[in-house]
Parts: C-alpha cells; sequence; structure tokens
C-alpha cells in the first residue's frame, strides 16, 4: 500500500485516452490498492489512472451520499450512459467540483443528472451502477479522465478563462509535474 505522486494538469497523460485493462493480476490488484491510499491521503472522492500517471481505462471511487450510504468501487474498462446534460448555466454554489490534478480550485460546472456505468472490477468480473446525483457527476468526472479530459476543459467563458490564469500563475500546464498528497502543500 502506498500514496503515490498525482500529475498536475499539462502532463501528457492526462491529455490522451487511456488504454484497455488487459491484466487482470496482483499488479492491477496493487494499484488498485494505492489508488486507494491516494485517493483517501489527498482527500478526494475518485481518482483516475491517468491522474497516477498509469494510462489505463480505470477508476476508484469513494462517497457517502447524505443517507449516510458509502458507494466505493473500481470501474476497469468501463463505458457510461448519461442523460442529456441540462442546456441551463451551473449553479456556483450546488455544482462546482474540483480535481486531484487542478489541486485548490472548484468551479461551476454542467453535468448530466444521472449515469449507468457498466464496467468490471478489479478481477474481471462485470456490474452496473445506476447513478444520480453526485455519484454521477464523480463516474462523469471520472470517465473524462480516461478520454484524456480534465474538468477545467469543459468550463465555458469566464471560468475557462479564470482556471487558465490559475494554470498559468501556479506554472502548471506543462509536462512532468505531480504532488504528493501528505507531503506537499499546494498553496496560492
Amino acid at each position: 500500500m502506498a500514496v503515490l505522486p498525482i500529475r498536475i494538469c499539462g502532463d501528457p497523460v492526462l491529455h490522451s485516452p487511456a488504454a484497455e485493462v488487459t491484466e487482470f493480476d496482483a499488479a492491477l490488484h496493487d494499484l488498485v490498492r494505492d489508488m486507494f491510499d491516494t485517493m483517501a491521503a489527498a482527500p478526494g472522492v475518485g481518482l483516475a489512472g491517468p491522474q497516477l500517471g498509469v494510462a489505463k481505462r480505470l477508476f476508484v471511487y469513494d462517497w457517502t451520499d447524505d443517507a449516510d450510504v458509502r458507494h466505493r468501487g473500481v470501474a476497469v474498462n468501463p463505458t457510461l450512459w448519461i442523460t442529456p446534460t441540462p442546456a441551463a448555466d451551473a449553479d456556483p454554489d450546488t455544482e462546482s467540483e474540483g480535481c486531484l490534478s487542478f489541486p485548490g480550485e472548484r468551479f461551476p460546472l454542467k453535468r448530466s443528472a444521472e449515469a449507468i456505468l457498466q464496467a468490471v472490477d478489479a478481477d474481471g468480473e462485470p456490474f452496473e451502477v445506476r447513478a444520480a446525483g453526485w455519484l454521477a457527476r464523480i463516474f462523469q468526472h471520472e470517465y473524462d479522465h480516461l478520454d484524456g479530459l480534465i474538468y477545467v476543459d469543459r468550463l465555458t467563458d469566464g471560468y475557462a478563462r479564470t482556471a487558465a490564469k490559475i494554470e498559468r500563475k501556479r506554472g502548471w500546464g506543462i509536462p512532468g509535474q505531480s504532488w504528493l498528497p501528505g507531503v506537499d502543500h499546494l498553496e496560492d
């Protein structure tokens, strides 16, 4: 079990589609354990392979909803089906999200209200999860990472400009940058 460095926007692995997982072995199980450890240390509610420099189609998630139900798992080689995204502007109070690969920031982003995640687990066993609300948002966010997108890539208008300014100010947007949860303290 280990906490691994999280890549920061600009690293090529974050901006390229990830490859299918083909080996369901001890190395995959070790990676999944490390992903959960890293996500917890960050802390976060989701973490995708590319965020750790692993260009493979998998992500982990761990979130407890308002009814105190814990949603935790690993999705390997997922497919995500979503309802249409409303055309309205995102509400800054209820629809803001952050990303461990753009640490310390949150921006409003409109997402689909419902999603169906179909994937296999670390043993290759298929499963399906129907999600709504924040769990659907988590799935969409992590799935984007597998396609080479960071949530700031989806921002519009002023929020996109603000994110770009923050990226320049912090010297992000270039290959090879990362941070280690529990060690690095990223500040303005």
